[in-house]
């Protein structure tokens, strides 16, 4: 909105030329965020408060967790509000792939948003039936899918997959792509969601892979970089990079309330909605196998809590002492801000890793 207010006045002012470009925008974007996210944190947490929404901590989760019971939750609400708000104020509104990203990001915050209401008036870390969040995820995923579908009309290269290392390797799943956004949107919220155990560790996780795709939703929508690069150009999801940075600034804002001690956690509004977003823009950008390398640390968490209940069942042990992973490491004699330093520093050297992939293809 301000994008198209601030350009309309170009002819007369020539200063805001520089909201043309993308970068500057990306920038505002991100800075626009990050203020919220550090104004409103104090106010929501205090609005939490006075309404008892607090997080109900698992019966089986580990013992040193049970003093963060009552921690006001849902400051998901927070994020959502820091990287939406943003968007719509920077990004270019006649931008379709905005729109998925802004709609999809915000119906899985929804799907979040209903399941943390269930616990809190329950009392109970139960929530909503995992078939019926699932079903809901599932649901949101195949909309986006038919989506996808239907821009290949103008664009038959959105159904492609782009396979990292593997220049020539670029199938068309076509019809097949709409159960597959399915699977992965509803895995890497799931997987986000796992990761949010630890004071501060899904988000500042999340940062470093949401700069990573900021970078990449820059470079896929540049015609030379993505010439060069060797990637499928797509001139409309250069406008992503502005949601990114968005969501990169909402993150270091809520970090600040977010980190060991919490002050309020994310709660699953927070996470499904931000698992949501990643892959939505990985889609969009066509680099949903590089965000398995970009979200390792996300990759490992899942897996563990696979390998745990698969080993579980057919043997009847444990590979680890809890899962998911960051359990295992606290149970370990790990203390908590370590674990989560630790992790930072893998997800660091994941999404460095990825972003050089792109040359080695």
């Amino acid at each position: 909105m301000l994008y198209h207010l601030l350009i309309s006045f170009y002819p007369q002012v020539s200063v805001f030329n520089v909201t043309r470009y993308i970068t500057f925008r990306t920038a505002a974007a991100s800075m626009t965020a990050l203020v919220i996210s550090l104004v409103m944190g104090p106010w929501l947490i205090r609005r939490l408060r006075d309404f008892q929404i607090g997080q109900v901590i698992r019966q089986e989760g580990p013992e040193s967790h049970r003093a963060k019971a009552g921690t006001p939750t849902m400051g998901g609400l927070l994020i959502l509000a820091a990287a939406l708000l943003p968007t719509l104020l920077w990004a270019d509104l006649t931008n379709v792939y905005v729109w998925i990203a802004v709609v999809t990001t915000a119906a899985f915050g929804g799907i979040g948003f209903l399941d943390d209401y269930l616990k809190i008036t329950r009392r109970s870390s139960g929530g909503l039936a995992a078939r019926y969040k699932l079903g809901l995820q599932l649901l949101v995923g195949l909309i986006v899918g038919f989506v996808i579908l239907w821009l290949s009309n103008q664009n038959p290269a959105v159904t492609r997959l782009i396979f990292p290392f593997f220049k020539q390797l670029i199938p068309d799943l076509g019809w097949w792509y709409v159960p597959f956004a399915a699977f992965f949107l509803a895995a890497w919220s799931n997987a986000v969601n796992l990761t949010d155990g630890l004071d501060g560790l899904a988000i500042s996780t999340f940062a470093v892979a949401a700069a990573a795709f900021t970078a990449l939703t820059y470079i896929t929508g540049h015609r030379v970089f993505a010439e060069y690069l060797l990637l499928i150009r797509l001139s409309p999801a250069g406008e992503l990079t502005i949601f990114c940075g968005a969501l990169v600034g909402a993150s270091l804002g809520f970090l600040w309330y977010n980190a060991h001690p919490a002050e309020i956690f994310m709660g699953d509004v927070g996470s499904l909605s931000l698992g949501g977003a990643i892959a939505t823009v990985a889609i969009l950008i066509k680099q949903e196998l590089l965000l398995v390398i970009v979200g390792g640390v996300f990759v490992l968490e899942a897996a563990s809590v696979v390998i745990q209940v698969v080993s579980f069942k057919s043997r009847g042990k444990r590979v680890f002492k809890m899962a998911p992973l960051h359990h295992h490491f606290e149970l370990s004699g790990w203390e908590e801000p370590k674990v989560i330093t630790r992790f930072l520093i893998v997800a660091i050297i994941f999404a460095l890793f990825s972003l050089t992939t792109l040359k080695l293809r």
